[in-house]
């Protein structure tokens, strides 16, 4: 341990108040003034932990609960048994109804806007259709291979833990069998994907991505209509079932766009968003959609084939990577943003918003970094208008909000 850290704490064991939720999927305490993150712990409960990380001088110290003194009235049995302290680190809320996770996860939501932004954000985190109380929703899963065996790799460690299902992972994926198989020689790991017409491919790692195949996955919004995409089984895609109906709506519903208006879809990924678009503006309108993985870009224009009104093109997304491709617009009416974790930053905001869209829809998978662009858009001169949390990801820390912006006043 850096001797900044001063003498390690891994494995002392203290008896702590739990104080909030925080956002990473863990609640704070102290001891002795030191600020300790601790996992599998809810608000209110007096608990031992036994620390995980840090050291005397460090400013925070991380914990696992191994003892629950007094418990939180919300506490359950996690359902599924490879979850909890030294077990499998794909949850955080195991230990909680999906209707309270989806509380924590306002809390954290609220906190980070209020501390980051300056907003006051009076709403909840909204349920999406697709799973069974917080289980048996997750369509794809990376799974790594050790000891001849697939399974889940703990928090913030590269040790892998056996598995024989995933409790939040579609009954699909069990189903195949591959977690009860010997894993072939030479298999670092195995990706499923399970397609919305329940097509299950399986890819065994490593392997070039010229050599993973499409799925198809149908989204269908309502009073928007249906569309069809193909996405390699590697590729981004929302792992929900009802996530990317859920967000196209949002953001749509937001947007409210006109035929003939001009659009900007930044990360369009394999063109969700470009599509909708394409269809609400019309023939008279244009969409413009920039990504820049190669992959999705090329599964993204078979996706839009038959949408003259709209195009993918890969690009990066900065400044002077996408303001060439600007050209094929002659206004930006309306924009939408779906970043990936880090948020989209300054430069990117300052630009966008440069051109003065009459709205705009940031699509965040992390609170604190849709926070932060939020305060950029508003120094930029945009307001948010309206803000959804969605529970896209039950069990675990992660939420996902659409917010739409509008110039202020």
């Amino acid at each position: 341990m850096p001797a900044a850290q001063g003498v390690s704490l891994v494995g002392e064991r203290f008896t702590v108040e739990v104080g909030p939720v925080a956002h990473g999927g863990h609640c704070v305490a102290r001891h002795d003034g030191q600020v300790i993150f601790v996992r599998h712990a809810l608000p209110g409960e007096r608990v031992v932990v036994a620390i995980t990380g840090g050291g005397a001088k460090s400013r925070f110290l991380r914990g696992d609960v191994v003892e629950i003194l007094q418990s939180a009235p919300e506490r359950r049995t996690a359902p599924c048994r490879f979850a909890g302290p030294g077990g499998c680190g794909g949850c955080d809320w195991q230990h909680t109804s999906a209707a309270y996770g989806r509380e924590l996860k306002r809390r954290v939501v609220a906190e980070q806007l209020r501390r980051l932004a300056g907003i006051e954000w009076p709403g909840d985190v909204e349920p999406v259709p697709g799973d069974v109380e917080g289980l048996r929703w997750r369509t794809r899963v990376e799974f790594a291979a050790a000891r001849g065996s697939l399974g889940l790799r703990k928090h913030h460690s590269h040790e892998v833990v056996p598995v024989d299902d995933c409790l939040i992972a579609v009954p699909d994926i069990a189903a195949t069998g591959l977690l009860t198989e010997p894993v072939p020689r030479g298999v670092t790991g195995v990706d499923v994907a399970v397609g919305s017409d329940g097509e299950v491919v399986a890819v065994d790692l490593p392997v070039a991505d010229d050599e993973v195949p499409d799925v198809v996955e149908r989204v269908t919004v309502p009073g928007r209509g249906a569309r069809d995409f193909a996405v390699s089984a590697r590729g981004f895609w929302q792992v929900h079932p009802g996530a990317a109906a859920a967000f196209v709506a949002a953001a749509l519903d937001g947007l409210e766009p006109s035929p003939g208006e001009r659009a900007l879809d930044l990360y369009a990924g394999v063109g969700v968003f470009t599509a909708f678009l394409a269809d609400a503006v019309g023939p008279a309108g244009r969409v413009l959609g920039l990504e820049g993985d190669e992959r999705a870009v090329r599964d993204g224009r078979l996706n839009l084939a038959g949408l003259g009104q709209a195009s993918l093109r890969r690009s990066g997304i900065g400044r002077d990577d996408w303001s060439d491709a600007l050209g094929e617009l002659d206004r930006v009416d309306l924009v939408v943003l779906d970043p990936p974790r880090s948020g989209a930053g300054r430069d990117v905001v300052a630009t966008v918003f440069a051109h003065e869209p009459r709205r705009a829809a940031y699509i965040a998978c992390d609170p604190a970094a849709l926070a932060r662009d939020l305060s950029y858009a508003a120094d930029a001169g945009y307001e948010v208008r309206s803000l959804r949390a969605f529970d896209a990801f039950p069990m675990t820390h992660h939420v996902e909000c659409v917010a739409i912006l509008a110039k202020t006043g």
